[in-house]
């Protein structure tokens, strides 16, 4: 790996456990064991830095999407394989990038308060597409409104985020989204 590529895998998730206003270029340095100065030459402002690693995550986010459309015909298997997007990025007592910028909205400088707010649309874009692909499908509730269910989903899985963080558990198993997912579902009949 690079110096620059070990910088954004490193802040990544300094960002993701410390916060943007708690970690620093020092926190960085120690992390991957260069000086401050050698930051700086890649990354001048700590700003650039978060916009770096928010742009390289949007990339992978949204080929990971676009994975889970190609990969699963199914709206059922679409959310569930979406769910676990938030498990993974839950791993290793991380918050997932979204939530962990969400939660430090008002510390964040305004071009990274505009990413945050385009990361969540690019959430319930995918999520109201796949809602309504459901619908069409004939296998989601046709009285659903499509803009308020991928509200709600995306509130729960951000939220058992949180909670999962805060209680050092398993967010795979404590979400309870499959629970929600069968209200989800037409009746037969």
């Amino acid at each position: 790996m690079s110096t620059r590529s070990d910088l954004l895998t490193s802040a990544e998730i300094l960002l993701r456990t410390k916060g943007y206003a708690a970690f620093s270029y020092a926190d960085l340095a120690d992390d991957i064991g260069i000086k401050k100065a050698s930051i700086h030459h890649h990354f001048p402002t700590k700003e650039g830095l978060a916009i770096a690693i928010v742009d390289s995550y949007l990339f992978r986010f949204r080929k990971q999407l676009e994975a889970i459309n190609d990969e699963n015909v199914g709206i059922v298997d679409r959310l569930k394989a979406f769910t676990l997007m938030f498990a993974h990025s839950s791993e290793n007592g991380m918050l997932p990038l979204c939530g962990a910028l969400a939660a430090e909205l008002l510390a964040l400088p305004e071009s990274l308060k505009a990413m945050t707010k385009d990361f969540f649309e690019i959430h319930l874009t995918w999520l109201q597409g796949n809602i309504k692909h459901g619908q069409d499908q004939g296998v989601l509730k046709p009285e659903l409104d499509v803009i308020k269910v991928s509200r709600f989903i995306l509130n729960t899985l951000e939220g058992a985020s949180f909670v999962s963080w805060a209680m050092s558990d398993d967010y795979e198993q404590s979400s309870g989204f499959d629970l929600f997912i069968s209200g989800l579902l037409r009746s037969e009949g």
